[in-house]
């Protein structure tokens, strides 16, 4: 992958994934190590907010509507709740006007988890708000397949 190219194959995804589990491993042995200072109803109410806001309205909208597409709307609040940047800027927020605390690490455990354990990142719009293959990707997909299949990378990456 890369700026002209920017898809993953199975592979280089995986390996996307696996470098986000480290993250939430970190984020994880650090809350466990911990544990006794967290204070778990902010933890539980960081963790949650992420979905409150970005998830379960698209989602709700999704399943209403099944034969319409989502309004962006959704899409914003969803990649605005899932970015990287909005968890450093409440937990920037948070440790300034609040305190700094160990429940904090419910934002990249969230996030993290999100990413590597289901694949999701940031919804671009021309995709379902649900996980399901766009007939374009696949197309892309069957069309790339035999031009990969000269290269290892491109064997071992788009085998199905």
């Amino acid at each position: 992958m890369d700026a002209k190219n920017r898809f993953e194959t199975k592979v280089t995804f995986a390996l996307s994934r696996l470098e986000w589990l480290g993250f939430l491993a970190v984020s994880l042995v650090l809350a466990v190590q911990h544990r006794t200072e967290i204070r778990w109803g902010v933890f539980v109410l960081l963790f949650a907010v992420i979905d409150a806001i970005g998830y379960l309205p698209g989602a709700i909208a999704f399943r209403r509507r099944p034969d319409r597409p989502v309004p962006r709307g959704y899409y914003v609040a969803y990649n605005t709740m899932h970015s990287l940047v909005t968890a450093g800027a409440l937990a920037g927020a948070w440790a300034l006007f609040v305190r700094p605390e160990w429940a904090l690490l419910a934002l990249p455990i969230h996030l993290m988890g999100d990413r590597a354990l289901f694949g999701n990142s940031l919804k671009p719009f021309g995709v379902a708000f649900e996980p399901e293959l766009n007939p374009a990707f696949r197309l892309f997909e069957q069309k790339y397949r035999p031009a990969a299949q000269n290269s290892v990378e491109g064997t071992d990456a788009v085998r199905t």
